[in-house]
């Protein structure tokens, strides 16, 4: 009887365990990342834009006619699709998300503050449009060969 009280024990014991074994579930990103459209920087661009254009130029390092000149022109290669999953972060806030670090050199750990961007997506978001950049400008970007 001592082996079959023992056996009840351990199967009792072992659905516990199971039973309040939480699941861990996977985020798929912060919460507050979700809401990127209630805490991202383009707010205050919007109003710069309209209302303090100098403010603007300052914030972007350009006026609001050659931001939009560039944007069209880089927005083929840095403009992405939504998907089932989630919405695709605009090219205009991309762009304007990279000419902020290119103007700050603020570090991407605090660039996710501003833009509410995840630090990884950034980087690729940041690389993509440089590069996006370059392409389209080449022929306007002289380099010294000394």
């Amino acid at each position: 009887m001592s082996l079959d009280a023992d056996m009840a024990f351990l199967a009792l014991t072992i659905a516990l365990l199971k039973k309040t074994k939480k699941k861990r579930t996977r985020r798929w990103s912060k919460q507050w990342y979700l809401l990127r459209d209630r805490f991202t920087h383009e707010h205050l661009q919007k109003i710069l834009q309209v209302t303090e254009p100098n403010d603007f130029n300052n914030f972007l390092r350009m006026d609001n006619e050659a931001f939009e000149t560039l944007l069209e022109m880089v927005r083929p290669n840095i403009e992405k699709q939504d998907s089932n999953m989630r919405q695709a972060i605009p090219a205009s806030q991309r762009l304007s998300v990279t000419l902020r670090f290119l103007a700050t050199g603020m570090d991407l750990e605090d660039l996710k503050f501003t833009c509410a961007i995840a630090p990884y997506t950034l980087e690729g978001i940041i690389m993509e449009t440089c590069e996006a950049i370059i392409e389209k400008l080449k022929e306007n970007i002289a380099v010294s060969r000394n």
